[in-house]
């Protein structure tokens, strides 16, 4: 069977992504404030080989060349973030126009150049400012957050049409203000059952502010999603464990949206979550959006542990399971799971639309004369859109497909060593090329080659 861009349908959304921190640098130029992230990379023994993103891509300065390459690719649509902290240096009060500026340059050289951008308003990069007062896990967030919210639509809605409101709150909380492994380094289950519902709170209200000044965009908010196994095929224990790991990295954030409150059956430490639960909290927690990102790169086995508490269950890395196909992320390459995971999200009957806002995979890129043949990366590429499609030929309301990434870049805790890019880049010149995925991807967008 072959598959075509055109089976897609017309109104079908192909991007790819990126996000501030991760390629922006210039950390404290033109009046940006430190974020939590250039607090945590300074630290030692933090990020993988003490990496920072003092400069990462250079993409505060080298965005024409990098969205032109877009436009080279025949990329209709481009996803990324604004940095909270180049807007509000301090998180709240004094506007930075500077800030301001620079993004309605990217923004309108984005439309110049016939490329839609779709602005994700919070990927990870807090306001240090506002962390010294206790962040997501200070209730305060909430105004905080809508005051940020409603700058970014002041001052860019005159052109952005496409509005996501917060990316992967279970990854930003979980791991920084839990597990205490990506910024703000914290530990601490009260903080992170805080942090959750400021999160819960704020993805709603974002919402709302959105389509207050604009109601005609389309708005939503992205999710980590994993497809998720018990190790042990019929294995009771496994199969409770998967099912509690389920409520915490699936359902917590997407189930209050929808109107169905917080997973505290399935996993029962979640009932601390009740004591931040405030009067309205639980009219406020639903909203409409229009479209659920959905955000997949595997499958995760899990296993029964009793030496986890509270949750009593740990994921299986793909290198403990003699899998014969994996990342450097040490992710499982099963492409059947973005399927799986696109089947799951279409069972709750609340979701207008699906958009895959970020699929891709990091492999070790080999460069010979010039030319990065990354052909693990284009077959996980072409397997995955394989796997959209039978999805959406079966009934699912799936919109979009965003690649992640566009360019190799600052990869949080793991630093610069893993590369999900289209495009290379040489760290040390900021050479871009461009790898066969991206030049698959433009023929593919082309009609030029199918799957």
């Amino acid at each position: 069977m072959f598959i075509s861009r055109e089976g897609f349908g017309k109104d079908f959304s192909w991007g790819v992504s990126t996000a501030a921190f991760q390629i922006e640098g210039a950390t404290q130029k033109h009046g940006k404030g430190l974020s939590i992230w250039d607090d945590f990379t300074q630290k030692n023994n933090k990020i993988r080989n003490n990496h920072n993103a003092n400069i990462a891509c250079d993409y505060y300065h080298k965005y024409p060349e990098d969205i032109y390459h877009i436009k080279e690719l025949s990329i209709p649509n481009y996803r990324f973030s604004i940095s909270w902290a180049r807007i509000l240096p301090n998180g709240t009060g004094l506007i930075n126009q500077q800030g301001i500026d620079y993004y309605k340059r990217v923004i309108d050289y984005c439309l110049e150049l016939g490329i839609e951008p779709w602005i994700t308003l919070y990927h990870w990069d807090l306001p240090l400012e506002l962390e010294k007062k206790g962040g997501w896990s200070n209730r305060d967030i909430i105004h905080w957050f809508a005051e940020y919210a409603e700058v970014c639509v002041k001052h860019f809605g005159y052109a952005v049409k496409n509005w996501i409101v917060l990316n992967e709150p279970m990854v930003f909380t979980g791991a920084g203000y839990f597990l205490g492994v990506h910024a703000p380094g914290v530990k601490s289950l009260d903080k992170f059952m805080a942090a959750a519902h400021h999160a819960s709170l704020c993805q709603s209200i974002g919402a709302r502010i959105i389509k207050s000044y604009l109601p005609e965009s389309k708005v939503g908010t992205t999710f980590s999603y994993s497809h998720l196994e018990p190790y042990r095929l019929f294995h009771e224990k496994d199969e409770a464990a998967a099912k509690r790991v389920d409520a915490l990295l699936n359902r917590l954030f997407i189930e209050p949206l929808l109107g169905f409150g917080y997973p505290v059956k399935d996993l029962p430490f979640l009932s601390g979550i009740e004591k931040y639960i405030k009067s309205d909290d639980e009219k406020t927690l639903p909203f409409d959006m229009d479209f659920i990102g959905l955000q997949n790169y595997t499958r995760e086995m899990v296993k029964h542990s009793s030496v986890i508490p509270l949750i009593n269950a740990k994921i299986i890395k793909a290198s403990k399971r003699n899998v014969t196909s994996f990342t450097q992320m040490d992710w499982e390459v099963f492409p059947r799971a973005i399927y799986l995971s696109l089947k799951r999200l279409h069972a709750y009957k609340k979701i207008k639309e699906i958009i895959v806002t970020e699929n891709g995979a990091a492999f070790e890129d080999n460069i010979e004369n010039g030319i990065i043949n990354d052909e693990k990366r284009r077959k996980f590429l072409e397997d995955n859109i394989h796997e959209v499609y039978r999805a959406k030929k079966e009934g699912v309301n799936v919109k979009g497909y965003f690649i992640w990434t566009l360019t190799d870049n600052f990869e949080w805790a793991e630093g610069y060593h893993p590369r999900f890019g289209i495009i290379h880049i040489d760290f040390k010149t900021q050479k871009r090329t461009i790898k066969a995925s991206g030049n698959w991807y433009a023929q593919f967008l082309k009609n030029e080659v199918h799957l």
